[in-house]
This record gives structure tokens, sequence and C-alpha cells, in this order.
């Protein structure tokens, strides 16, 4: 099953090896990572993807506590929770494609960013599955080149991530 495991830890060097390494070390898979500073410049928060049963997921979260600069570990299917993922998606756009290309991005809520004489590069924000929707959509063929950030998210309502 898929988690996202949002982890709030100290800001230094080193810190987002040491969890990296702790996934690696004991065979766990990364399917996407994202972190950055949080409001607090001494602390960054990291949203991890992986999949696994509950106990590897509780064996993972109990990993990850053991380590100093990890500050707080939440997994966010414990509880309602919003995930976003952000796509550009260079695409072809020639002079017979650009209609249907300016279509499908309106569609899927996309922002053409940049546009070239035969492309259109696009922004697309959404779950994952909405990203893969476009893709499908568009065509593997007219796809040049894609760069995706992996899953973002929090907690809905009241319960926050912070010390």
């Amino acid at each position: 099953m898929r988690h996202i495991i949002s982890i709030l830890l100290e800001n230094e060097a080193g810190a987002l090896s040491r969890v990296s390494g702790l996934f690696s070390a004991r065979g766990y898979n990364i399917e996407s990572l994202t972190v950055a500073p949080t409001e607090d410049a001494s602390l960054s928060r990291m949203t991890i993807v992986t999949s696994g049963s509950g106990d590897v997921i509780e064996q993972i979260t109990k990993q990850l506590n053991k380590l100093v600069e990890v500050v707080k570990v939440v997994d966010l299917f414990e509880a309602p929770h919003i995930e976003r993922e952000l796509m550009l998606i260079k695409v072809r756009a020639g002079a017979k494609e650009r209609d249907d290309m300016k279509r499908l991005s309106d569609i899927f809520r996309g922002r053409i960013i940049d546009v070239s004489e035969d492309t259109f590069t696009i922004e697309l924000t959404g779950t994952g599955q909405k990203l893969d929707a476009f893709i499908e959509a568009v065509g593997r063929s007219a796809i040049l080149e894609t760069a995706r950030t992996g899953a973002c998210g929090i907690s809905r309502g009241q319960r926050v991530l912070r010390i």
C-alpha cells in the first residue's frame, strides 16, 4: 500500500543523506522525495512516498524517529490529507497540434508557461493520477520531456506537523 510520510527534521547538512540512507540500508524503496525549509529556518519538511504493509510502514516510522535530526514523523494516510504534485511537460505543438494541446491543457487546468515554434511547456498541478491521465491524453509520442516533483502532502483540518 502507498503511504506519504511527512518528516520534520533539523535543517542541517547530511540530514537528507541519513534519512535516505536509512531507506536504502533496509531495502525500502522511495517512490518520491521532496524537501524544503519550513517557516522556521532551522527546520525542513521532508515528504517521502513509499509502499509497504502496515508493519513495514510502522518499522520505517520507528527507524526514522531514532535519527537524531528527526523532530517528528507523521504518516499522512492515518488521517484525511491533501496531496499534490507538480509536473512540467514539454510537448510537440506544431501548427497542427497547437489547438489540441491548448484545449487539453485547459481541460486539465494546466498553464502553458513557454511557447516556441514547435513546442509548448505546460505546468500542471494535481494528484499523481491526474498527471498520469494528462500524459495518457496527450499521447507518449507527443511528449518531448517531463519533470515531476513527486508528492507533497499536508493533513486536513486542525492536525499539524509542528514541534
